[in-house]
């Protein structure tokens, strides 16, 4: 492991304190993780579009990848502190929350809009690169067992995939766009909001400056909460990670979707479920692959002989995004999602943290 950045807040700082605290430490953390996203983003918008990035652009790439930073920040660290149980887990139970518990929720509250540009191709993307992750995972695991992991050039295989993803979805977002332009766009919403009030350069990189740190050290401050509770009480990081850490990243997408939902523009909380799970795979375990190899080790699949990560987590991951796959054709042909669609998704989400829980005790 690499020391320097093993931590950037002493270990010993969490250690004594009680599970109240810890919880409560936890959940300021990634509120400050998310406070950093917003203020990260800000400052990226308005520099990108200062140097003549065209909205869709900004939107399509510093946006997106600025709702995840929850995630990837949780992620990345607990990668290089060796941590990957909190890695894996955070970034496919963030997968299932978004598809499951998110597009659940949306989809009780109204029948959304299937948009069969964004379903066909993004949707697509998505189920593929789970699809991809998962296959790596199970051929490492019975190649070698237990010693399976996720090394540096599986990282670097991901990012490239996200590059291609960037560079093809604004291509994608143009072209549609020139065929539909009266849809609503909540990217290009976000990038107006982010550039209403236009400030001085230095400024702008003081706050990006700001905001990296606070995403960097609320983050810290989340893996070490959960990983001292996670021992504390007995509970795998694996499983606390992709329940109560996952819920926690993926807020941004919880309040963006449900917000889109209460505005009136119900198929945005469609492409950003999309967008963040195919974000999810790609930027944040192919970031937390690279960042634990600087950290001198690998991304293992299988942490302490406890393998949950592939016997519940993958597969819940794998069987959500195959029947979401099927609730698309049924909605591409109807034109909107049906709001019965959302039940399921829900149950699945709750017999997933049922399980997780039973698994974590027992």
């Amino acid at each position: 492991m690499c020391p320097m950045l093993a931590s950037v807040l002493p270990d010993q700082w969490f250690v004594n304190l009680n599970w109240a605290l810890l919880l409560f430490i936890g959940g300021v953390a990634l509120y400050v993780v998310m406070k950093g996203a917003d203020l990260l983003v800000e400052a990226a918008a308005q520099l990108a579009m200062r140097l003549g990035m065209p909205k869709i652009v900004v939107g399509a790439t510093i946006v997106s990848l600025g709702t995840t930073s929850p995630e990837t920040a949780v992620s990345v660290i607990a990668a290089w502190t060796g941590k990957s149980g909190l890695a894996l887990g955070n970034g496919v139970g963030s997968v299932i929350a978004d598809t499951a518990l998110i597009f659940g929720l949306g989809c009780m509250m109204a029948a959304l809009p299937a948009n069969k540009y964004v379903l066909k191709r993004q949707g697509w993307v998505q189920f593929g690169v789970a699809a991809l992750l998962a296959a790596w995972c199970y051929a490492k695991w019975l190649a070698v067992g237990d010693a399976a992991e996720l090394t540096w050039y599986i990282g670097v295989l991901l990012l490239g995939i996200l590059a291609w993803y960037l560079w093809i979805s604004v291509r994608w977002a143009k072209s549609h766009h020139a065929v539909a332009p009266e849809e609503p766009d909540l990217d290009a919403e976000r990038v107006d909001e982010a550039v209403h009030q236009p400030r001085a350069t230095p400024v702008l990189l003081l706050i990006g400056l700001v905001g990296l740190a606070m995403v960097v050290v609320g983050g810290d401050a989340a893996v070490q909460s959960a990983s001292v509770l996670a021992t504390r009480i007995g509970i795998p990081e694996v499983v606390l990670a992709a329940t109560l850490v996952a819920i926690g990243t993926s807020l941004p997408e919880l309040v963006i979707g449900l917000t889109a939902v209460r505005k009136g523009h119900p198929e945005l909380l469609v492409g950003n479920v999309i967008g963040a799970d195919i974000l999810n795979i790609l930027w944040v375990i192919g970031l937390s692959a690279i960042g634990g190899a600087i950290a001198g080790q690998g991304l293992p699949v299988v942490e302490d002989g406890n393998r949950v990560f592939l016997y519940l987590h993958l597969p819940t991951m794998l069987v959500t995004l195959v029947i979401f796959r099927l609730f698309i054709a049924g909605a591409i042909r109807k034109g909107s999602f049906s709001r019965w669609m959302g039940a399921p998704m829900l149950a699945i989400y709750a017999v997933y943290v049922a399980l997780n829980l039973w698994l974590g005790l027992a």
